[in-house]
């Protein structure tokens, strides 16, 4: 007779959590870090009672909202490569509810976490109970459900003994590269209390394997055939390699053969910014040296990227009458994309692999050509660094209907002549190197992946799979708490600090110290650009009161409101006395930036595909919809 544990359903479950490990390249280690939870009658009394009893080795952090602490989990696990997770329990209702977005988050990104929402009894005796939905379609029906299309798998546990089959295909999703995203296991408040004689086995230690898939001989063939043929070949780095740790092996095969390469969002940092042929962001947030090459290229690699929009300009960043495309990636879905030749293995190995068969003779025909396209690019960088603005010298045709008088509105009630060119340099210039930053929306995101120069790493940290307003400042606590040894930066606008901002608390109350640059344009600016670049007069965009007055923010004192350290600049030299200071203190620092709306960069060799009104009163959308009509007619539909 097997031998057999009476627990209960949470019980059961927090025990076999601190009994899965991860083993990948001969490292093994506790997959499950920790849980972060906000209590209620949905959960207190199951999995709350659990950990409260007997956590093991798992690390307990009380969120201040649901989605904001789900963001913090999908941050820790981004930052450790996928390597570790957090779990995340909520009660039943609105605190599940919460959970929607960053669930979309996580499987936009593939990113792990494990979702424990409460839900209503199993018995259904009590019914309607508190925060309880009710459908006329179907009893069964629960907020939860709403988390089954953001999820990679999902489950609702009705009895104990089902815990043990659910939580061994979470964690086959969870623990694999390909499938890796969010789980949910929603746990009816009755059951999670029940108790059940579960195998003592169950619960012994548990290693989940994370091998390098490797390419067939065929596949090998295949790429080394495409790339000996080409002559102009491009590297597009993604999110892939850079859990793949694919950095040097990309490094060593672009040295051999002289390969440019250029960086998705996800992937930039996997190569150091200072690499000669690394160009830099690629694309709709792209610089101007590696959307030129990318433009030239008849041969596009793409490693571990699942090719968004933003990637392809809309799929107009490259030539489509000689470009062919060699896909490098775990999942089949994205290699076959673009109707590429597709490699369906981890990067990192299949890069060897290439790189073992390549001719060693072969060279690109670039020449000295990617030393000089990168020589402007820097010029240009640096002349974005000092440039100002101020209401005799501003260029009108930069911001469309954004008048001078207009921007004189915000040099008086903002009190700055900063721009955010300027102040993201600063900073890139400022900080140690090994200093991670964090980011997620608005324009940031696009200063960040045209600017920003990554010196080491896996520094790098934008969460533009979902570009989820609200990610960044949870975001860089979880990075914080994976990177504990690392000054953490959150690169965020006004808008996204109002949309949420709870962990920042959370980061003061378990002193996980972040600093928080928060740049302040008095509104959405990354959308007002758009609209107003596509013919439209600003509208619903900026942070006008009702007596048209701009509203304006003392976020220096909010953030002292809550225990952390505040600072308000307002020049390049205020930016960096403060950002001394604050790597210097031992807890969250928010450094409040002003800075000068349409003072981010522009677009560079590329184009976005945008929904565009077709009958509009404003004569100057009609340009936008001729430019629209042109590109689409030579873009690429598949």
């Amino acid at each position: 007779m097997k031998k057999t544990i009476r627990l209960t359903t949470a019980q059961a479950l927090v025990k076999f959590l601190n009994q899965q490990y991860l083993s990948s390249d001969g490292e093994e280690i506790p997959f499950v870090k920790g849980v972060f939870h906000i209590f209620g009658h949905g959960n207190v009394l199951g999995i709350g009672q659990a950990l409260a009893e007997d956590p093991g080795h798992l690390e307990i952090y009380q969120g201040k909202n649901e989605q904001g602490m789900a963001h913090a989990a999908i941050a820790f696990a981004k930052q450790s490569l996928r390597k570790q997770i957090f779990a995340v329990t909520t009660s039943v209702g609105p605190g599940a509810a919460n959970l929607v977005t960053a669930a979309g988050c996580a499987l936009a990104n593939h990113l792990p976490v494990l979702f424990l929402p409460g839900d209503t009894f199993a018995t259904r005796q009590p019914d309607p109970v508190l925060q309880q939905i009710e459908q006329k379609s179907g009893i069964s029906i629960t907020t939860n459900d709403a988390l089954r299309p953001v999820s990679r798998y999902w489950d609702r546990i009705h009895r104990p003994e089902q815990l043990m089959s659910a939580l061994l295909r979470a964690f086959e999703v969870l623990t694999d590269a390909e499938s890796s995203g969010p789980v949910t296991l929603a746990l009816p408040q009755d059951v999670g209390g029940e108790a059940y004689d579960f195998p003592v086995e169950f619960f012994e230690k548990r290693v989940h394997y994370l091998d390098r898939r490797a390419a067939t001989d065929r596949e090998v063939a295949q790429a080394v055939e495409l790339i000996q043929s080409s002559r102009y070949p491009v590297l597009v780095v993604g999110g892939g390699a850079h859990y793949s740790g694919a950095g040097s092996i990309l490094e060593r095969l672009a040295t051999q053969h002289q390969i440019p390469i250029v960086e998705t969002q996800a992937g930039k940092g996997t190569v150091v910014a200072h690499f000669s042929l690394n160009l830099g962001g690629v694309g709709v947030t792209g610089n101007a040296a590696a959307n030129e090459v990318m433009k030239k290229a008849d041969l596009i690699i793409g490693v571990g990227t699942r090719y968004s929009d933003f990637t392809t300009s809309s799929k107009t960043g490259f030539a489509i009458s000689r470009a062919r495309f060699l896909n490098i990636n775990v999942s089949r879905q994205h290699a076959y994309k673009l109707d590429g030749v597709s490699i369906v293995a981890d990067a990192k190995r299949a890069l060897e692999q290439i790189t073992a068969s390549l001719a060693t003779d072969y060279q690109t025909a670039y020449g000295e050509e990617i030393a000089q396209i990168q020589q402007s690019w820097q010029e240009e960088r640096k002349r974005l660094s000092q440039t100002t603005f101020d209401t005799t010298d501003y260029q009108p045709e930069i911001a469309g209907h954004f008048t001078p008088e207009h921007l004189a509105d915000y040099v008086a009630a903002l009190g700055t002549t900063l721009t955010q060119t300027s102040a993201v340099l600063t900073i890139n210039e400022s900080i140690s190197k090994d200093s991670i930053i964090v980011g997620a929306a608005g324009s940031l995101p696009g200063d960040l992946q045209r600017l920003w120069e990554a010196r080491d790493v896996n520094t790098y940290h934008m969460e533009y799979g979902y570009s989820t307003m609200g990610y960044e400042i949870a975001g860089a606590y979880g990075a914080k708490i994976a990177a504990p040894d690392q000054e953490v930066y959150a690169f965020v606008g006004d808008g996204s600090f109002h949309m949420l901002h709870s962990e920042l608390l959370s980061s003061v109350q378990y002193s996980k110290k972040i600093t928080i640059l928060l740049f302040d344009n008095a509104g959405f600016g990354c959308i007002n650009n758009l609209q107003m670049g596509s013919g439209m007069p600003s509208f619903g965009t900026e942070f006008i009161d009702v007596n048209q007055q701009l509203m304006t923010v003392d976020f220096a004192q909010l953030a002292q409101a809550y225990g952390a350290v505040g600072y308000t600049v307002g020049s390049a030299e205020e930016l960096k006395i403060a950002l001394k200071e604050a790597q210097q203190q031992t807890k969250t620092s928010l450094i409040h930036i002003k800075v000068l709306p349409k003072t981010m960069t522009g677009n560079y060799l590329s184009w976005w595909n945008t929904g565009l009104a077709q009958v509009t009163r404003d004569d100057q959308s009609q340009a936008a919809l001729e430019e629209k009509a042109e590109k689409l007619a030579a873009a690429l539909r598949y």
